[in-house]
């Protein structure tokens, strides 16, 4: 870090902005670069600011201090992430266990020079034990020529693994992530189907399915395993997408889907 040290700050109550702008005018090596209403809004900031260390409030709309944080490790290098919180104790005790640092409201100015003083950026271990305090996040992150670039999950068509990496897709493109199709299954089920083992899709985005022959524009992950057509073995499932001409092959193991739809 340099001598001045840019600081941003991300709250959603301006009184909150204010009290921290009053707080840190009286610690001479900070700079204020850029304030936030929510994460959205703060991670656009970073990306143009790059600053030291961010004042980062838990609970603000959009998106919150905790999945902004999660966002924040694929920067590099990653700022220094100071938690500003009116959590109760069960959520504090998850941060004093894992040795984050946090400041607790109404903030005191001896406990946030003193926060700053010894600012440093989040290990992994110590953001994925907080991060069952934000369950599912809104956005996927991708680190793209040194900025976050941020795709909504409502914008998401479906997850295709392929090796080493998993395909996000959208209308417009597609992304390589380095997310397991498990783990996102787990975090974003409720709103996608599994219709392959190597690709989740999301609900909003399927139109219906229909039967066709095999071609090079399918998702046929597995051939072994699609459910083909008895009377016709040329054949078989897939689901018709919503503003893209790509289908996905549905497996044998999931063609109950195709019945409950």
């Amino acid at each position: 870090m340099t001598d001045t040290l840019k600081l941003l700050i991300a709250d959603d109550e301006a009184p909150a902005r204010s009290r921290l702008r009053e707080l840190l005018s009286d610690i001479h090596n900070v700079e204020i670069v850029a304030e936030a209403k929510n994460g959205q809004e703060a991670l656009n900031l970073i990306n143009d600011n790059k600053p030291d260390i961010v004042l980062l409030d838990i609970r603000m709309p959009e998106m919150n201090g905790i999945e902004t944080a999660q966002h924040l490790q694929k920067m590099i290098p990653s700022p220094a992430v100071i938690f500003t919180t009116a959590y109760d104790s069960y959520a504090i005790q998850a941060f004093d266990l894992n040795a984050v640092d946090y400041l607790l409201k109404p903030i005191r100015f001896e406990r946030l020079q003193a926060a700053i003083n010894k600012a440093h950026a989040l290990l992994p271990k110590q953001l994925e034990s907080i991060a069952a305090l934000n369950p599912h996040r809104t956005n996927i992150s991708i680190a793209e020529r040194g900025r976050i670039l941020l795709i909504p999950i409502a914008d998401v068509i479906y997850f295709r693994a392929d090796q080493k990496y998993t395909t996000l897709r959208t209308v417009e493109k597609e992304y390589l992530i380095e997310e397991s199709l498990n783990h996102l299954e787990l975090e974003f089920g409720a709103g996608f189907i599994r219709l392959h083992r190597n690709c989740l899709a999301a609900k909003a985005y399927i139109l219906g399915y229909e039967k066709r022959l095999p071609e090079t524009h399918d998702a046929l992950l597995d051939e072994s395993n699609i459910d083909h057509d008895d009377k016709n073995p040329d054949k078989h499932w897939v689901a018709l997408l919503k503003n893209i001409p790509e289908t996905i092959a549905v497996s044998r193991r999931q063609q109950r889907l195709i019945r409950e739809n």
